[in-house]
C-alpha cells in the first residue's frame, strides 16, 4: 500500500479515554496510516479528567477509509445529538472499514448500521444492541463483512492490530505490537463475567443496575427514530 489509510476517530463528552487512546497509539506507529480524531465544532472533549484539544471538526472531514467510534458512558447521549449522528451516518458511507470500540457499536446502532448485523459490545450493555437491529456477539473481536467491533474498552488495541493487518499484512501488525510491547499478562482472570469470581461480578452488577435501567430506557427512546 503506497498511498495513506485515512483513519477518523469521532469523540464526544463522556467518552471512554482508552476506547480511542489505545487503537490511536497503534495506528499512530504505522507510517501508511494517518490519523485524526475529531468532534462537533472541533471543541474540546473532556475524559474522566482528561481534555482532550486541537480536534479536527468532525462535520469538515469529507471521507475517509476507517471510521472507529469509541464508546463510553456518554455514547447514548452522542447517539441523539443530531449533528455527530449524522457525521457518523455521513462519514460509514465512506469508510472501507467501519469499526467500533466497546459501546461505540451501540452509536453505530443508533445511526441505522447494524441492522442485521453481528456486533460485539462491552458485556453489560450487549442486551441493547438488538434494540437497533443487531446481532449481539459476545466475542472479543467480532467482523460481519466490513464491520468490525471489539467488546469493552481493552479490546480496542486487538481491534487496531486486527485492522493493521488486515490492511498492511500481519508482520506489520506484530512490528506495531512489539515496539509498544503489548504482551499482557493480567494478575488476575477477572476481565469477563464468565471468569470472575461470582463475588466480584455481583458487586460489578449491583453497582451498574441503576445506569443500566436508565440507560436501557435511554437507547428504547432512540431505538424508536432510527433511521430508514
Amino acid at each position: 500500500m503506497t498511498s495513506k489509510t485515512h483513519i477518523v476517530i469521532p469523540i464526544y463528552p463522556g467518552v471512554t479515554q482508552l476506547d480511542f487512546t489505545g487503537p490511536h497509539q497503534f495506528f499512530s506507529r504505522v507510517p501508511q496510516a494517518e490519523v485524526v480524531v475529531a468532534s462537533v465544532g472541533g471543541l474540546p472533549v473532556e475524559a474522566q479528567g482528561l481534555t482532550f484539544t486541537n480536534l479536527a471538526d468532525l462535520e469538515d472531514i469529507t471521507a475517509c477509509d476507517m471510521l472507529c467510534v469509541p464508546g463510553g458512558l456518554g455514547c447514548l447521549d452522542a447517539a441523539e445529538d443530531a449533528r455527530f449522528l449524522h457525521a457518523i451516518q455521513r462519514l460509514a458511507g465512506t469508510a472501507r472499514y467501519l469499526t467500533s470500540v466497546c459501546t461505540g457499536s451501540l452509536i453505530l446502532g443508533a445511526a441505522g448500521l447494524l441492522r442485521g448485523r453481528h456486533a460485539a459490545c462491552h458485556w453489560a450493555w450487549q442486551d441493547m444492541l438488538p434494540l437497533f437491529g443487531a446481532i449481539p456477539d459476545a466475542g472479543r473481536i467480532v467482523r460481519d463483512g466490513n464491520l468490525i467491533t471489539g467488546g469493552g474498552v481493552t479490546a480496542g488495541i486487538d481491534l487496531a492490530l486486527t485492522v493493521i493487518a488486515e490492511l498492511l499484512g500481519d508482520e506489520t501488525a506484530q512490528a506495531a505490537q512489539l515496539t509498544l510491547e503489548y504482551a499482557p499478562e493480567p494478575p488476575f482472570d477477572a476481565g469477563r463475567p464468565d471468569t470472575a469470581p461470582a463475588s466480584v461480578h455481583a458487586r460489578v452488577l449491583d453497582g451498574m443496575a441503576d445506569m443500566q435501567a436508565s440507560r436501557y430506557r435511554q437507547a428504547e427512546r432512540i431505538a424508536t427514530h432510527l433511521p430508514a
